[in-house]
């Protein structure tokens, strides 16, 4: 018997406008994806907001962050968000925070950096419980809270991960770890352990590990490894993604750019069916979802809704 992709293939982009993002909801629904991941930086349009655009558009797709900087917005402020939300696509969203990174949060909003994941682990908290119990009394290093809401939310909850710390407290506390461009033997080898000794502690099922992929679209390597390497020099300039890569055994070049051996295991680019079955390569090797995330080449518009297609594709078989 085959198993259906559905529920474990989504698609992930960083909103550029607000009409832009809400058009791209739409399509990917049509499409027939699943999930929609949007990414948002420390500075930029705010997801949550785009989301409440998109669910008057849409139906069925479930809208997921993937991520929203937790500590831009008091953790009352983001379930007042979420339950806005709620009330426009009931049990669609799929709530991703994370810590974001170091630089841009020390250098837009001067916050002390020093100790994330705690200060995530008190976040979540504070925010889990006043969704899903309706309210919450808590006090801790970073936050003191006594708060109610109007209604309970199931809205679940997931955090960014890169390394194996932040995968276990993933899966401690939280509906799964959110994965972005981890190489898919490190994920095996690094974060699903950690999530299964977090899940251990508290004595629950792991939760799924969601796993970003980059995609090109593209049959040319070369076209597709040159936009990787432009696209994703931001990452490889962040120090915590350079120590992934190393523990991934694929440390930067001499330069601190990203190699071709790192793309080799990473990248996913070729003809539509040849990307088709790299993606369901990696679901049947071990991923429990994934979220592909395009690399533009040439015709945005037009790799979009290729790349849309073949993930209606994989989600329906």
């Amino acid at each position: 018997m085959t198993t259906s992709n559905r529920g474990r293939i989504g698609f992930a982009f960083v909103p550029q406008s607000t009409p832009q993002a809400v058009d791209l909801v739409a399509r990917a629904e049509r499409a027939g994806v699943d999930t929609i991941w949007t990414v948002m930086p420390a500075v930029g349009l705010d997801t949550l907001t785009v989301f409440a655009a998109a669910a008057m558009r849409t139906e069925r797709i479930r809208l997921g962050t993937a991520i929203v900087p937790a500590f831009t917005r008091h953790p009352v402020g983001m379930a007042d968000q979420v339950l806005a939300l709620e009330s426009l696509a009931p049990g669609r969203l799929r709530l991703g925070i994370g810590t974001a990174h170091a630089r841009t949060m020390e250098q837009v909003f001067h916050f002390d950096f020093s100790k994330p994941l705690s200060w995530l682990r008190e976040y979540t908290e504070v925010l889990q419980p006043l969704l899903h119990e309706g309210e919450v009394h808590f006090s801790g290093a970073f936050y003191a809270v006594d708060a109610q809401i109007p209604v309970k939310v199931a809205t679940p909850i997931y955090h960014s991960a890169l390394r194996a710390p932040a995968f276990e407290q993933a899966g401690e506390m939280t509906a799964g770890g959110l994965a972005w461009l981890c190489p898919p033997d490190y994920l095996r080898r690094v974060a699903i352990p950690a999530l299964e000794a977090g899940a251990r502690k508290a004595n629950r099922q792991r939760p799924p590990l969601i796993a970003h992929m980059p995609v090109v679209m593209t049959a040319d390597r070369a076209a597709a490894y040159a936009a990787a390497k432009q696209q994703l020099s931001y990452y490889a300039a962040a120090p915590f993604y350079a120590r992934m890569f190393a523990d991934a055994g694929q440390p930067l070049d001499a330069n601190g750019g990203i190699t071709d051996g790192l793309l080799d295991i990473l990248l996913v680019w070729g003809t539509p069916d040849e990307i088709a079955r790299k993606l369901q390569e990696r679901l049947d090797g071990g991923m429990d979802e994934i979220y592909p995330a395009m690399l533009p080449l040439a015709d945005k518009e037009r790799e979009e809704e290729m790349l849309l297609g073949v993930l209606g594709e994989l989600a329906g078989s």
